[in-house]
């Protein structure tokens, strides 16, 4: 019941948030997040699970109640843990107890329901990393879409309204075209399964997969369901060319509400990609991979392209995110122990290293009033911490030897350029490999501009150093990444345990 005690925690913490003075909302949210994070950390250092949780694995924390009948078919209360999971679950807990303390100083007004909206995500964002049952699952993946809306469109920029409801439209839309997919595909499947419990359906398509429906043949019928679903969990990562709603959330929304959207809500994406199309899809996979790895490269190129274009540094952060979710995906589509093993890697490197730059873009703008390159220079000057954690930060997307970044991506380049499923993989990986120089040419210039040089600051702002609990959160994530980094097994072996029964089921093992 731990699973549950987490959830009910954050869910719990955020009505009492909600309903707190505005004065100890803060405090308080942060003492109730802490209860989350040592819970998972004591999960992660108690974990006893194996192999993969949709493929005959040993979960961890495993907890199933049968809950509603609906026709033919069970619905249960059905969550676990294994290795793909459970590093994300940590990552959830740690990053929203950093945001939480990170928000201390811009927010300023309905605290009370700020931070309650922040463990409302909490909560629902647990849920999505543990349910395993489809029905479940997809309640906990809408309900994360309310408060990240509602957080944008409250608490963001001048085109708040704009941006959230752009967020909403494009992420909404795709959750239903996923959920329609994911029916059809149960129907397809006929008597094969009696429930929407994810491991049952893997086992399903592993033992023959669709009989048909609707007049269409069971191959086709699962080609429909693959593209379909892809397309649905892309917007949610984004890819090119579904990326253009994450410039504007990100822009738009306060920067805790940035911390959580890159480091945790764009991963959810990429794990559904993995848990649906990458473990039930095998043979569909392998017929789409040249054109999934060629979204997977323009991704990067085309992202690192629009990020050297910007002047926001808030932008270059967000275009960066959709350059690094390209990696992930062509670690996925290369189909190996490394490509998947790295991309899962990179999700958890990712989501810590865009946090600590989204918080670090943040000081400077509190302290600044602009996030515009050309506005300031010489800020190493006012404020030598947070630029000195914003350049360390930088050189973790850069990719810099024992910093998490460089493990992710050298295992998936690593992964990609020998893989024998993926045609043309030795053009695919160098082309992306091409998209660390672009990102070091537009962090380089960014800092070079707003760090270096004597200081200039085009506001009437006085600039100080930034206050403790400003720094403090970026300093944790930075020992993070930089113990990621020096040792990556503490969580690489758990991944590639749950990853090698994905290729076995696929015939690459």
């Amino acid at each position: 019941m731990i699973i549950e005690a987490l959830i009910a925690v954050a869910l719990v913490g955020a009505l009492v948030t909600v309903i707190a003075p505005n004065r100890i909302a803060g405090k308080l949210a942060f003492a109730i997040s802490l209860i989350p994070a040592a819970l998972s950390l004591w999960m992660f250092t108690a974990f006893d699970g194996s192999g993969n949780a949709l493929l005959d694995g040993e979960l961890a924390f495993e907890s199933r109640t049968e809950w509603i009948q609906l026709g033919d078919y069970a619905i249960s209360w059905f969550v676990g843990l294994d290795g793909i999971s459970l590093p994300l679950v940590v990552l959830t807990t740690v990053l929203t107890t950093l945001a939480i303390m990170s928000s201390w100083t811009p927010i300023d007004e309905r605290e009370s329901q700020f931070y309650g909206l922040l463990l409302f995500i909490e909560a629902n964002l647990i849920g999505v990393f543990t349910a395993l049952d489809f029905f479940v699952w997809f309640i906990f993946w809408e309900a994360v879409l309310i408060p990240m809306y509602l957080l944008i469109g409250v608490w963001g920029g001048p085109r708040r309204k704009y941006a959230a409801i752009k967020f909403f439209v494009y992420t909404n839309v795709a959750s239903l075209l996923m959920f329609g997919a994911f029916i059809t595909l149960v129907f397809g499947l006929g008597d094969a399964v009696t429930s929407f419990a994810l491991p049952e359906i893997a086992t399903a398509m592993t033992e023959g997969g669709p009989e048909g429906f609707v007049g269409l043949g069971g191959s086709t019928l699962a080609s429909l369901v693959f593209v379909a679903m892809f397309i649905g969990f892309a917007v949610k990562v984004p890819v090119v060319p579904f990326h253009t709603w994450l410039p504007d959330a990100h822009v738009e929304a306060p920067t805790p509400a940035s911390v959580l959207l890159a480091g945790v809500l764009l991963k959810m994406g990429t794990y559904a990609l993995l848990r649906f199309n990458f473990t039930m899809f095998p043979e569909q996979v392998a017929t789409y991979a040249v054109p999934i790895a060629a979204i997977a490269v323009i991704s990067v190129i085309y992202g690192a392209m629009l990020a050297l274009a910007q002047t926001d540094l808030k932008r270059i952060v967000a275009y960066s995110s959709v350059s690094s979710m390209g990696y992930v995906i062509l670690g996925l589509i290369a189909y190996t122990q490394f490509g998947v093993g790295g991309a899962t890697f990179q999700m958890v490197s990712h989501g810590l290293i865009s946090g600590l730059m989204f918080m670090a873009v943040g000081v400077i703008y509190n302290a600044t009033h602009t996030r515009m390159v050309t506005d300031m220079s010489g800020m190493a000057d006012r404020m030598p911490v947070a630029v000195g954690i914003l350049v360390a930060g930088a050189f973790g997307y850069m990719g810099l030897p024992l910093m998490s970044g460089f493990f992710g991506e050298f295992t998936i380049f690593f992964g990609a350029f020998g893989a024998e499923q993926l045609p043309y993989s030795q053009v695919f990986t160098p082309l992306a490999m091409f998209g660390i120089v672009v990102v070091a040419g537009y962090l380089l210039f960014a800092l070079q501009r707003t760090v270096f040089g004597p200081y200039h600051l085009e506001t009437d702002y006085e600039v100080g150093r930034a206050p403790l609990h400003d720094v403090a959160p970026m300093f944790v994530l930075l020992g993070i990444i930089i113990v990621l980094g020096v040792a990556p097994e503490l969580i690489f072996e758990m991944i590639t345990d749950a990853v090698d029964p994905i290729l076995e089921n696929g015939g690459e093992l």
